[in-house]
């Protein structure tokens, strides 16, 4: 969202840019089935009709996409220079808006299994699982909002989270513990994932018993966190100890006309609003770096 956004500001000023996406046009909210806190729509709005929407937008506005993967980030004098798998770009302001990825849980099984039943799509895995009961791993928006669109397949869905309460907005929390097919095992971790071809059940762990348990399961969907995609920027651009990058109010980074929006600047609220606030911010920056003084 932070890209596309800042896309669509800096072609509506004139300037000439380019948008690499390694996927599709809008990283993570593309899976989303319901977006409910974006202003604009008041019935909502899947990811998948939000972020061609905003890029046919930035694309009217003179961006310019392709699709290719970044690996690398070098400076070279006042330029910056993007690396990818097909070649190389430079540029005299840049934005970083590379997104995060779902963290994985880190349990034995889970890269065995995963495409064989772990998943971190619901909106497109999910369909696999009609009638079968299958868990979701977390506690906040995506796992409470995976876990509705999960029932309109399922025959029940179980929710597993290491708290005692679950940490989704209010909305969304009441909607899930309402929910007739959704169990909520709280104060709970999966400790392995087991299956031969596919997945068969899991392996969990209270964590204030410390009772342990098996139960069987056609599916597991893992949502407990993101990391940010700011791998490439090692070198160039210090991060935190989660990875995120430092910016200042402009969204710019240590280095002038380097930006930085979205999940992966320090501080995010990891909300789609304020994404989209963050590309506008960063665009403007880039903007006003590139008129020079004054």
């Amino acid at each position: 969202m932070a890209g596309l956004t800042a896309a669509m500001y800096t072609g509506r000023h004139g300037l000439r840019t380019l948008v690499i996406e390694r996927l599709m046009a809008g990283n993570q909210i593309i899976n989303v089935e319901r977006i409910e806190n974006f202003p604009g729509f008041t019935e909502g709005v899947s990811g998948a009709e939000l972020s061609p929407l905003i890029q046919e937008q930035a694309m009217n506005a003179g961006a310019e996409f392709v699709m290719d993967e970044v690996t690398g980030l070098a400076l070279d004098g006042a330029y910056k220079v993007v690396t990818t798998h097909s070649g190389s770009c430079r540029a005299r302001a840049l934005i970083v808006a590379a997104g995060s990825s779902l963290k994985k849980l880190g349990v034995p099984g889970e890269d065995e299994l995963y495409g064989r039943g772990i998943s971190h799509c619901a909106t497109c895995d999910g369909p696999m699982f009609k009638g079968e009961v299958v868990g979701v791993v977390g506690g906040g928006d995506s796992a409470a909002d995976e876990a509705m669109t999960l029932t309109e397949y399922t025959d029940k869905v179980v929710l597993f989270h290491r708290r005692d309460q679950l940490r989704a907005q209010k909305a969304l929390q009441s909607r899930v513990l309402a929910h007739p097919r959704i169990d909520i095992v709280f104060n709970t971790v999966v400790e392995s994932v087991l299956g031969d071809e596919v997945v068969r059940a899991v392996n969990v762990r209270n964590v204030v018993t410390n009772l342990t348990n098996r139960m069987s399961l056609s599916g597991l969907f893992v949502y407990v966190g993101l990391e940010p995609n700011t791998g490439f920027v090692q070198g160039v651009l210090k991060t935190d100890n989660a990875g995120h990058i430092p910016v200042d109010l402009r969204m710019e980074t240590t280095v002038p006309g380097l930006f930085a929006a979205g999940d992966i600047r320090q501080h995010s609220s990891s909300q789609l609003a304020s994404a989209a606030g963050d590309g506008a911010t960063a665009a403007m920056g880039a903007v006003r770096h590139l008129s020079g003084p004054g």
